[in-house]
């Protein structure tokens, strides 16, 4: 039975042989970028020159050592701690050989015979969440990442909220939700794939503060209403992307309440600060929440994609994708929490539960609470380190490990251009990662601290580094 090339493949001997070869390198590897010694984050190429060399790549014969030692050469480091960019994190690597292990098991997990065990931690890991937010009646589930888990939510809004059951008869009535303008664009391509429109998006203005603004949402509400549409929800940040800014989430829920709406929060990056006791107040007011996505890869330390949903009330969970695959489960009516294709939209789904088990199975709920705290302390520290420069300015002070900055030095007109080029050159050069946003027409660099082991010396090499692209 089988071919020889099929028999070579699943060899058992060569995996232990080449799996043991690539935890060595991953382990030189971690060594080398935690340590800081490697001296790039980035080794930086074009997309065509990139695309040509993996093109040309298997022209020759290669081993599985060589593949996998090229592939972490050319990939950016998110373990070394110059590494302040995007809001990915360096995984923890008890995480990472979970995530090894899910990919070698493959149990798709749509019900429960495909994922016994996965299942049962997914259910033990949300419990872990809704206790968290003290949601007593509380249920979830995980997903592949927040644009899905932030869809997920807000098809639950709809499914509760709607004057008309959308999942089985279509749109009958325009329907709208409320979110700041500084929200992450998945919120509104999640409203626009539900078939809402860009009018059915309201955008409510942000503050000098980046905070969605409370004092006009009465009147957002209302011009939505006269012009025809159901408000079915309003949605709130913690925090932002672009800023790192949590939305006033007591006064979100006080006006969600008063106006019978759904309150979602996107809590993608910032909502596992719940696990913080120094940074959780930062989420007041969540615990009013409707329904909550939290990534396990942003700041949890997981490896990705891992995004948990939460609802305040269990049906909710269940609710949403109603609907009947007698193949899969007997009993449509029947909810049973171990049946996960009945709540996602996932039928196969990775066992991502084991990413966060791992974690909380090694070093208990006091990691997160470690982990937040110090990287939100660093942001802190960068912002306070800013002010004390004559020759940089903040965008605002940094509520978060988000810090927006920019170099201040020279004509006020071509500030804007001396920081396009020095995100370009640094992107280039390679030593540290950090990326942009525009604030208000503003150009800004915008670091986020996500590696636990970026230190003030990192911080203040940066910004000899910024000064020395700026003179050149």
């Amino acid at each position: 039975m089988g071919t020889p090339l099929l028999r070579k493949a699943y060899d058992f001997e060569t995996f232990r042989k080449e799996g043991i070869d690539l935890i060595e390198q991953i382990s030189e590897h971690l060594e080398k970028t935690i340590s800081g010694t490697s001296s790039q984050v980035i080794s930086w190429t074009k997309p065509e020159e990139e695309y040509v060399f993996w093109k040309n790549y298997n022209k020759q014969a290669h081993s599985s050592e060589d593949f996998f030692r090229t592939v972490i050469a050319r990939s950016i480091h998110t373990h070394h701690p110059k590494y302040i960019g995007h809001q990915v994190a360096p995984t923890v690597p008890v995480s990472a050989l979970a995530t090894l292990l899910s990919a070698q098991l493959n149990n798709g997990m749509a019900v429960y015979e495909m994922g016994a065990a996965s299942t049962a931690l997914e259910r033990i890991v949300i419990e872990q969440f809704t206790a968290a937010f003290g949601f007593e009646n509380g249920d979830g589930f995980l997903t592949s990442g927040g644009t899905l888990a932030n869809l997920t939510g807000l098809l639950a809004a709809r499914r509760a909220k709607s004057s008309t059951d959308v999942w089985n008869e279509g749109h009958g009535q325009k329907l709208a939700i409320l979110v700041s303008e500084e929200a992450h664009y998945c919120v509104d391509r999640s409203a626009r794939i539900m078939g809402l429109g860009e009018a059915g998006i309201i955008k409510v203005p942000a503050n000098e503060k980046f905070e969605m603004r409370l004092d006009v949402l009465e009147a957002s509400y209302r011009s939505a209403v006269e012009n025809g549409f159901e408000v079915i929800a309003i949605v709130g940040s913690a925090p932002s992307t672009s800023t790192g800014v949590y939305d006033d989430l007591e006064g979100i829920s006080a006006f969600a309440k008063a106006h019978n709406l759904w309150f979602h929060i996107d809590a993608a990056h910032g909502g596992a600060a719940i696990f913080s006791s120094k940074y959780k107040h930062l989420l007041k007011g969540a615990e009013n929440a409707d329904s909550i996505i939290i990534d396990g890869h942003k700041m949890m330390g997981t490896s990705a994609i891992t995004t948990a949903v939460i609802f305040k009330e269990s049906v909710a969970s269940y609710a949403t994708f109603e609907q009947k695959a007698q193949y899969l489960w007997e009993k449509n009516d029947d909810p049973d929490w171990f049946n996960l294709a009945k709540r996602t939209f996932e039928c196969t789904k990775s066992m991502m539960s084991i990413r966060f088990y791992a974690i909380i199975n090694a070093y208990g709920l006091k990691f997160f609470d470690d982990f937040v705290t110090t990287l939100y302390d660093a942001g802190r520290s960068f912002g306070k380190l800013i002010d004390q420069q004559k020759d940089f300015e903040l965008a605002l002070q940094p509520i978060s490990n988000i810090v927006c900055f920019r170099y201040s030095k020279g004509k006020q007109e071509n500030i804007n251009e001396i920081n396009q080029k020095i995100r370009n050159t640094l992107l280039e050069d390679g030593e540290y990662y950090i990326v942009a946003t525009t604030l208000q027409g503003k150009y800004f660099l915008r670091t986020t601290f996500m590696h636990p082991f970026t230190s003030e010396k990192e911080m203040v090499g940066l910004l000899d580094k910024i000064r020395g692209v700026a003179g050149s």
